[in-house]
């Protein structure tokens, strides 16, 4: 007679035969024994955790000659046929390879016939999630309402692809994964039936890698009984799986303990021997150390799965719970960098090193001695001391602050001078430092330029030596000619604020536009009016309790109320135009006009600015005109507070008109309707040419 492997020689026939999944067990037989009989059943679960067995007997209990029984006889023929799987009624259909919809149609097309031996047809779908959607509509109506001699079985291992109108029509029972106790429990009993010799750590080693499956238990179980020469020892199966010796985590964990580096690399000396995964290896002893912070807080919650409770509990014991954490907590940071280590087995070592190494600084163990020196010097920066003379001294204990020089022209990179045997050290030249440059603007009187210093840090060297202080460099005068000067700077603009100085920066041409403000609207030069509406338009948009810019004190009259009208006439836009918008005529005396620029808008002006504004009222009036433009508040209205206030007044208008209109009070005094002024837009009206 044949081999018959151990997974269908010791295939459940029964209820009573079947390992865990009582929860779906106890169902199933308080209904046959009432007879409350479900037409459809869905077991779902992973494999090799007893979909199909729990099918097939549930076959048997249905048809078996004694009745209907949660206890089938198992010597019938029907129960024997079934054992053997040739009963003509139970019909076993595997979906993976007939999930077209013309299979599904000729399984339909053969229900309506009735069973030849049993009291019912059976018909068993494995991976029914893999049907076609077709497939599963053929389906629906037979599943709901099959005929009374029609059971319909259906297993999978994914039953998040079955359609809900299926799941609808089904009992659905989920069965759970087996547990190392539990396969080990079960090898046990099989293994000493079969009269295999074994070990209790190779049945651990077993019940892990089956991953919670009992078919995979004895599969291997197999596999181990012939690796093993008809024995299943520990070290046959660790070899057989690839696995980690447990027992080496507690090697390693004992030499954390007791702080023994020797013992500790020789732990991973002999790890290494079998070509492990180190991050597999790190994972190990994450786990354990998980374990242990258990056992610390509740002995009682310590599952013996791996078959080490007891080693556990000794660890548990023997560690401190302040270690445990630290250990773990280093060792998920070490799982993180391990891809980053040129060699993984070094990034382990460094890793368990790195546990060695540091411990909290109370505990009794804690290394007391400080680290030698490692031949590098400290220095440290103080740019209120000035240098003086340092002896040369260890290097964990010099700390010199560094010499600042007033330079203000660039010199050489610095040069590091190596000192020579005798007593006097040569200088060295010291980098160059930071120093505000002073530049000469024409506005500027003369007078002697202040420097301002900044700390500089010197290089740190192998020997801090006397270092003396460097005279400062001669600084040009301030009469000295800039080179390459920008023109603006030798033209005539009347004596600006500070602001204007903190524009003309050195380094930056001033005859580049700055930047465009966010929040500013390009103007319409067909419309110069409409570009100050939408202008006062955005301002008012921002969450400022009053809009920009601000009323003036009086109206425009005179001369201000002129530029208002001649602001929209000239050819401007961008910075110039808003410059031109928050400015007011002040006086005209024959070809020069003096300009009044409200200094909140200073940021904005300069003298390209004022050189384009000047050239657009001279292409206005055809005629050379000279322009001043002085950085005060203009008393009287701007065109930009001109199209403010025609703003504030259009929306005042809009708002007053809807709280006027008759539906809108009907509206408000019958239903309590509120108006929400903030969606309140006026119509913008078209502004005629010329006004």
């Amino acid at each position: 007679m044949s081999y018959q492997v151990l997974a269908r020689k010791w295939r459940p026939r029964s209820f009573r035969e079947m390992v865990g999944q009582t929860h779906v067990l106890k169902a199933l037989i308080n209904a046959l024994d009432s007879q409350r009989l479900h037409h459809a059943y869905l077991f779902t679960g992973t494999r090799g955790v007893g979909k199909t067995t729990i099918a097939r007997i549930i076959a048997k209990c249905l048809n078996c000659e004694t009745g209907i029984t949660s206890s089938p006889c198992g010597e019938c023929s029907v129960c024997r046929e079934i054992d053997e799987g040739r009963f003509v009624d139970l019909i076993e259909i595997d979906a993976a390879s007939r999930t077209k919809v013309e299979d599904t149609r000729e399984l339909l097309d053969n229900v309506q016939y009735a069973p030849s031996r049993g009291r019912f047809k059976v018909y068993l779908i494995d991976e029914v999630h893999m049907l076609s959607s077709h497939s599963f509509n053929a389906l629906l109506k037979t599943l709901e309402e099959p005929p009374p001699y029609v059971k319909f079985i259906l297993a999978t291992t994914d039953p998040q692809k079955l359609p809900a109108t299926i799941l609808s029509r089904c009992l659905q029972f989920s069965l759970k994964n087996m547990t190392p106790e539990r396969v080990v429990e079960h090898l046990t009993h099989v293994l000493g039936v079969e009269n295999v010799p074994f070990e209790d750590d190779a049945l651990w080693l077993l019940g892990r890698a089956a991953d919670g499956s009992m078919r995979d238990a004895m599969s291997l179980t197999d596999q181990a009984i012939a690796f093993g020469e008809g024995k299943v020892m520990a070290a046959d199966v660790r070899a057989m799986l690839g696995t980690l010796d447990h027992g080496q985590v507690y090697d390693v964990l004992h030499a954390l303990i007791e702080g023994d580096a020797k013992a500790l690399l020789e732990a991973v000396r002999h790890l290494a021997e079998q070509g492990p995964d180190w991050n597999g290896v790190l994972s190990e002893i994450l786990n354990v150390l998980h374990r242990v912070a258990i056992a610390q807080a509740l002995p009682d919650g310590v599952d013996n799965g791996h078959g080490d409770r007891d080693r556990v509990l000794a660890l548990a014991q023997a560690l401190p719970a302040e270690d445990v954490q630290f250990y773990y907590q280093m060792g998920l940071i070490g799982r993180r960098d391990l891809p980053l280590a040129p060699d993984p087995r070094g990034g382990f070592e460094m890793v368990l090193l790195r546990m060695l190494a540091f411990r909290p600084a109370d505990t009794p163990d804690a290394p007391r001695q400080a680290l030698k020196p490692v031949g590098i010097s400290q220095a440290t920066a103080d740019s209120a001391k000035p240098v003086a003379a340092a002896p040369v001294v260890a290097p964990a204990a010099a700390s010199v602050p560094p010499a600042v020089a007033p330079v203000a022209q660039p010199v050489p990179a610095p040069v590091v001078a190596t000192p020579e045997p005798e007593p006097e050290p040569q200088p060295e030249v010291l980098p160059e430092p930071v120093a505000e440059e002073v530049i000469d603007l024409p506005w500027n009187d003369p007078v002697e330029p202040e420097i301002v210093q900044q700390p500089a840090v010197e290089p740190v060297l192998e020997t801090i030596a006397e270092q003396p202080e460097l005279p400062p460099m001669p600084m040009p005068t301030p009469d000295s000619a800039v080179p390459d000067a920008p023109e603006w700077v030798a033209a005539p603009v009347p004596e600006p604020t500070v602001a204007d100085v903190d524009v003309a920066t050195p380094g930056i041409d001033l005859d580049d536009e700055p930047p465009l403000d966010e929040d500013y609207i390009e103007p319409d030069m067909d419309s110069a009016y409409s570009y100050l509406d939408d202008l006062a338009s955005e301002h008012a948009a921002e969450p400022a309790p009053e809009p920009e810019p601000e009323p003036a004190a009086m109206p425009a009259t005179g001369l201000a109320l002129q530029w208002l009208e001649l602001f929209p006439k000239l050819q401007i836009s961008g910075m110039t135009g808003s410059i031109a918008a928050n400015c007011t005529l002040i006086s005209v005396e024959g070809d020069h006009w003096l300009l009044h620029l409200d200094p909140a808008h200073s940021a904005l002006f300069n003298a390209t600015q004022q050189r384009r504004l000047n050239d657009a009222l001279n292409q206005y009036h055809q005629r050379t005109l000279t322009l001043t433009i002085e950085l005060i508040k203009p008393e009287q209205e701007t065109p930009a507070q001109a199209a403010s206030r025609r703003r504030a007044d259009r929306q005042r208008e809009a708002e007053d008109s809807i709280h006027n209109d008759p539906f809108i009070q009907q509206m408000m005094q019958q239903f309590g309707a509120v108006v929400r002024h903030d969606t309140i837009e006026p119509v913008e009206a078209p502004v005629p040419q010329g006004s």
